[in-house]
Formats: C-alpha cells, structure tokens, sequence
C-alpha cells in the first residue's frame, strides 16, 4: 500500500521547492488526451441508449439453461410446428351470462383481429363458450417474427375501437392475456427503464450531493463522471448483445444503469475526499491531483475487484438470466472504476479549488477530520470518542440488534411467484387469466407440452389424462380441422363429422407432440407440483429421458430450480472470492474474515427486515428465488467496498500512530464521505422502485435498506469498534499486526498498554 505521508512533512518539501516540477506535456498532454478518449466514448455510445431496450428479452424460456427439460421441449416444438407461436388468450365475460347478441359481437371482433399484423389467422380457434354460460375464450396465435407486445397492444387497441362504436355491447368485458398477453404487459413495465428510471436515480445523487458538499459544480462534475462511465458500458454491452454473447432482459437493463450510475459516484467520492484534503497540503493543483490518485488508487481497484470477482462468479450459474447478469454487470463496474481514475481527476484537475465553491480547501490550512480525537468537534469525533470508551459495549449491542434483525428471514417466502404476480399495479393479463380460472381449467391457454415416443402415445396420454391436475388431454394433428386430436378414455378423438376417419398424429422422427390443459393455472405451485409428479412418474416408469415435458408450467418449474441451484452454489464461492481479495490487500487473516462475517450479518439483518416489509407492508405473494441471491451478491459486494474504504485508511493512519489510534483516525477521515456514498448507493438502488417490477421493487429494498445498515451500523459502530477492542491483533500475521505501529509515532506505544489489549481511557 502507498503511504501518504504526513501533511507537515508534504508543506515543507513544497515550500522548499525541492520537488521537481512535471514536464509541460504530462501536466497538459496527459490531461487532454484522457479527455479526448472519453469524448470518444461519449460520442461512440450515447446512440446505444436508445438500442438497450431493442436487445433485451424478457421471454422467461430464453433464460433456461440448454439442459433444462423445458427448453429441449420449447426447441422441439418447432419441428411440429411450421411457425413459432405464441397464444394469446382471448376472454369475453358477462355477469349473468352471455346473452345472443354478445356472441354475434364477439365473432365478428374476433374475425376483425385476422388483418392485424403479426396475428396468425389461419390459427385461431373457434369461439369456445364456458360451460356456465358466463363466459367465452379464444385462442389467437402470434407470431413471435412481429413483436408481441405490439400485436397485443393492437388487439387491444381493437378492443377498444369496438367498444366506443358500440360493436361489444354494453356490459360485455373483454381481456388479453395467456402468455403473449403477459409478456406484453412486462414490456410495459419496462417501458420506463431507459428515461424515468435513470432521470430519477440522477436527481436523487444530485440532491444528495448538493445537500454533502454545497457546491453548485462539484456535484455536476461527479454526475458528469457517472454518465460517462454509464455510456461507455451500455455501448459495450449492447454489442455484445448484438452479437448474441450476452443475454440482457429488463431487470440485468435496470440494474445496470443503476449499479453504474451508484458505483461511479461512490468512486468518485472517495477520490474528491483525497483531493479536497490534498489540495490543503499541495500549492499546485497538479500535486494534488497525483496525491489523491495514490491515496485512492488502491481502494478503488480494491472496491471494484471485489465487485467484480462477485459478480463473474455468476457465470458458473445455471440460469442464463443469473449468468448473463454477471459479465453486463461487471462491464459496468470497470467503467464506474475507469472513469473515476481518469476522468474524474482530470475534470477535478481543470477545476481545482474553484469545484468546492463557495467552501474552497485553502493551501496550509488544517484538515477537520483529521488529527487528535480528543477535544475535536463534531459527529466523528463524537462516534470515535465512544467507540474508544465503550468498545466491546458497542460491538455486542451492534451484533445483538442485526441478530434481532435476521430473525425475519424465517419468514421469507424466496420460492418462486406466479408470473402473474410479476407486474405490480394495473395488468390486464392478470385480471383477464383471473376471471379465465373462474369460468375454464386454470390452464386454459398454457398447457403443459409433452413429447414422447409414437410407440408409447397411448401409455403416455393415458397417464397424463389420470392424473391429478390435468383437465384434458390432446395430442398434436395437421391433418385434423382443429390441429389436434382429443384424447379420452376411449382413446383418440377427431373433433370433425361423427363417423369420419380420425387423422393421425403428426410424428416428427418418431415423437408425437401431446397437451396437456391443467386444472390450475400454468404458473401456479399446483401446477407445477403436477408437473414434478408426471416427471416423476415416467421416470419410475422407465421412460426418464425418453418423454420431456416443457410448456409454461415447466419453463417456471425448472427456472425456480435452477434459480435455487445457483443461490446454493455462487453465494459460497462469492464468500470465498471476497475473502482472499480482502487478505491480500490488507495483508492480514483476522480482519478480513471479521469484515466479512459483519458483511454477511447485516445481509442477514436486511434480509429479515425485508421479508417482514414483503409480507405486512406491501403484501406481496412472495419472492423469485433469484432475489437472495442478487440481494446477497449486492449487498455483500458493495457492503465490502465501504469497510475497504475504512480499512485501508486504518491501516495507513496505524502505521504512523498505532492500532488503536489509526482506527479513529481512520474512522474521523472516512466518516463522511462513506456516509455520503452509502446514501448515493442506497438512493440509486431505491430508484429501481419506480418500475412497477416486483423483482426489481424487492431488490431495491433489499440493497438500499442494507447498504443503509451497513453505512451507519456496520461500518461506523460495529466493524470500528470491533478493531479496537482487538487492537493489534486485528492486523495479524501481518509485522503491524505483531508489532502494533510502523512509525515514530507507534514505536514509541510498544509494549504500552494501549498495545497489549487494554482499551484506552
């Protein structure tokens, strides 16, 4: 680690003049090449923005590994079919019962929807009216060649149309939903993501900065920081996209935008806290530049590597949607650290004391944070004050309250949700799919596909027909009026003339396709504790591997496992990776496995609190088991990189004043801008709730209410307070840690108390 050395050391080399002034070309040339670089970068990728949201997916089949049972399924489905499909599930609903008028409304709405591009006319099924008389469905394929939110959104439009013109009579309601409806009104939820989402999490930095340094330029000047680095990821991610080495969906788009525009401005806190304190010990704004990149380099990269070594864990992930999140993510995160420690000084360097207007750091002056604790004003002093005057008090009472805290997460429902439950607020395919499970089986329009040998037809669908769940059962035909056949207890059924040949099966290289429309809805847990029970039927029947069950049911099915698979795995690994990063920057065992096991705590903490706000507050119906994992890959990642900023500004003031002494310097130094960087954190993270997502709504409570925990808990009690009552020993086995000091100033404690254990007084 470069040590900064003392400020009255620094002053009195400048003021003798012995430091050797840079060369014209490093003080000029440097400076405006690094500027040209990231105007490049500016100008190569601001048209990027507007391609983000054309190459995310949100189809939940396209997330499912290669392996998975469903996606073999959903790969095979189009060799049975000439097109790729998506249904759209028309709903006509009338209180009292369908009355003759209204049918004759809802054929000739229906036969108006065959113009409209991207509908498959030859496909849709005839009007099939439920048996209590109260309702109708439809089946309209899309074709997914057209963009199916659009499509949906003009079958609504249709709706609409019809109604103000009196075509739907009055009292008659009508719905989109099935799988094209809901993707479309996922779509909608996004709509947001590239304008609301980012101009809401800017003002929120803005705001808080203006509040922290009260200065009209500087925070222009860090948010100028953070739109650089932001565009200079999204042109990188958006080709790698193109180039389909990515997968980017609506939630890995949001947190994107959110993590960069969060990690930048954190960086560059930390940067103009070193700057502001060196332009008081250097003359030229030069000096003070190169004194605050040597104060701030290593942490930063420290900070960032943590992040990254997180996230690229994700890649041993079995869902494509975790493993996509890692390298977009940390793509985002190289450049929040590149633009940091180039762009930033540079704009600070032309800048110089005029950023801090109207509160300019003058030459010479003292440094507030900095110097005895005793007797200093203000809130760091004071916190530092008690933590050397109670620190086992405060360490124990800190642990006991994240304890309290965790023990909500027993009540955290992390299984997995409906996609229903998916789009908070308004969402016309969930009304629509609850009134179609009021009037037809649950699954009507999303039935469970099966392919299965020809030779086993008759065995394999007169198992899934006796099966608990399953309202009926078809079997795939393109010679049949209806495209399939009805199968019965009585075997295959053409639903042509009475007396007519029935077709037969369409078999592609010896498989025949079968569906399956279940009782309860596709994306209920009845539906898929159906599922799990025929697979594991067939598989004690012998025909494991030889009869695939996919379809929307079990899309959801194996994304929750392989979403339960990748939590059990990467969290472990995530531990281990930011374990090893911590030992070897602050050359020490003791510390770092503390820091991480106060990391994992508060984890827990925001875990448990979040899950009581889940269910009490906001009511939801649960959570994607997806959730812990990202809120643990965040929080835990991004929790470290405050008490790196802590731990190495001890560690560099324990060398000149002592164990003991260096971590309230440490923590007077640090206490702002860490506070400050928590709150820009957490308000980034919080802006994600303006997506009605509830993925993205949880994730933002989670990480925003820990890094808050983790700011004003963690790291200004409970991991300072924890170094000092440990002393010394903290730094173990590094030779700080077994002689406690590496300067004058230390070398003169050894063997005092201070150095043996006991707290000072």
């Amino acid at each position: 680690m470069i040590n900064t050395p003392p400020p009255s050391r620094v002053r009195s080399r400048r003021a003798s003049g012995s430091a050797a002034a840079p060369s014209r070309w490093l003080r000029i040339g440097l400076p405006v090449v690094l500027a040209l670089v990231w105007l490049v970068v500016m100008g190569g990728g601001g048209s990027s923005f507007s391609q983000l949201s054309k190459v995310a997916s949100n189809d939940q089949s396209q997330h499912l590994p290669a392996s998975a049972e469903a996606t073999q399924v959903r790969e095979l489905q189009a060799s049975f079919r000439d097109s790729d499909l998506v249904p759209a599930v028309l709903v006509f609903q009338r209180d009292g019962g369908l009355e003759s008028a209204d049918s004759d409304a809802i054929a000739e709405t229906v036969a108006s929807l065959a113009d409209l591009d991207g509908v498959a006319a030859d496909a849709i099924s005839p009007v099939i009216p439920s048996e209590d008389g109260e309702a109708a469905e439809v089946f309209v394929p899309l074709d997914s060649s057209v963009k199916v939110s659009d499509t949906v959104e003009l079958i609504r439009a249709q709706f609409a149309a019809t109604d103000s013109s009196g075509a739907l009579p009055a009292g008659l309601n009508a719905w989109v939903t099935g799988p094209a409806g809901l993707s479309a009104d996922i779509v909608g939820a996004f709509s947001g993501i590239d304008g609301l989402l980012l101009l809401v999490a800017l003002a929120a930095v803005f705001v808080i900065l203006v509040a922290v340094y009260r200065s009209p330029l500087l925070p222009l000047i860090v948010l100028a920081t953070s739109m650089f680095a932001l565009i200079g990821a999204v042109s990188v991610v958006v080709a790698l996209a193109k180039a389909e080495l990515v997968l980017l969906s609506g939630q890995t788009q949001g947190i994107l935008l959110i993590l960069v525009v969060g990690a930048a401005t954190d960086y560059s806190l930390l940067f103009v806290a070193r700057y502001r304190e060196a332009l008081r010990d250097h003359e030229r704004r030069w000096d003070a530049m190169w004194a605050a990149l040597r104060g701030s380099f290593e942490p930063i990269l420290a900070s960032g590597g943590t992040v990254i070594a997180a996230l690229m864990i994700l890649l041993l992930s079995d869902l494509n949607s975790n493993r996509a999140m890692g390298p977009v993510a940390a793509i985002g995160i190289v450049f929040a650290m590149l633009a940091a420690l180039t762009l930033l000084p540079v704009l600070m360097l032309a800048a110089g004391r005029v950023a801090f207007w109207p509160r300019r750091p003058a030459f010479g002056s003292a440094h507030p944070a900095q110097g005895a604790v005793e007797g200093a004003k203000g809130v760091w002093p004071a916190i530092a004050r008690l933590v050397s005057r109670r620190p086992r008090a405060v360490w124990v009472t800190s642990v006991l309250l994240l304890a309290v805290a965790s023990l909500g997460m027993l009540q955290l429902k992390a299984d997995g949700v409906s996609q229903n439950e998916f789009v908070l607020g308004e969402s016309q395919a969930r009304d629509g799919q609850a009134v179609l499970g009021e009037h037809f089986p649950g699954g009507s329009g999303t039935p469970a596909v099966i392919v299965a040998p020809e030779a086993e037809l008759d065995r394999v669908a007169s198992t899934v027909l006796d099966a608990r769940g399953v309202a009926s059962v078809s079997v795939l035909s393109a010679d049949s009026p209806s495209g399939s056949l009805r199968f019965t207890a009585d075997g295959l059924q053409s639903v042509g003339a009475p007396g007519s040949p029935i077709p037969d099966p369409t078999v592609v290289e010896g498989d025949v396709m079968i569906e399956a429309t279940l009782e309860d809805a596709g994306d209920s847990a009845e539906a898929e504790q159906v599922i799990r029970e025929l697979r594991a039927g067939f598989a004690a029947d012998g025909l494991h591997g030889e009869v695939l069950i996919g379809g929307t049911t079990a899309i959801a099915l194996d994304s929750n496992d392989a979403a339960i698979h990748d939590r059990t795995l990467v969290i472990p690994l995530v531990l281990g990776a930011i374990l090893v990063i911590l030992m070897l920057l602050l050359r020490s065992v003791v510390a770092p496995v503390l820091l991480v096991g106060s990391v994992v705590l508060s984890y827990f903490a925001a875990l448990g609190v979040s899950a009581l706000v889940f269910n009490g507050v906001f009511g939801f119906a649960g959570a994607d088991p997806s959730v812990p994992l990202f809120g643990f890959v965040f929080l835990v990642a991004l929790g470290i990189d405050y008490n790196i900023f802590l731990m190495t500004r001890v560690r560099e003031e324990s060398l000149v004043h002592g164990a003991r002494e260096g971590v309230l310097r440490g923590l007077t130094s640090t206490g702002g801008v860490i506070t400050s960087a928590g709150l820009v954190l957490a308000a980034t993270f919080a802006a994600l709730g303006v997506l009605p997502v509830l993925f993205l709504a949880q994730i933002s409570f989670i990480v925003a209410f820990g890094v808050l925990l983790d700011t004003f808990l963690v790291r200004s009690l409970l991991v300072p307070a924890l170094a000092y009552d440990i002393g010394r020993r903290i730094w173990w086995p590094s030779r700080l840690g077994r002689l406690g000091h590496g300067g004058p100033a230390g070398e003169a404690l050894v063997g005092s108390s201070t150095d043996r254990g006991i707290p000072s007084r």
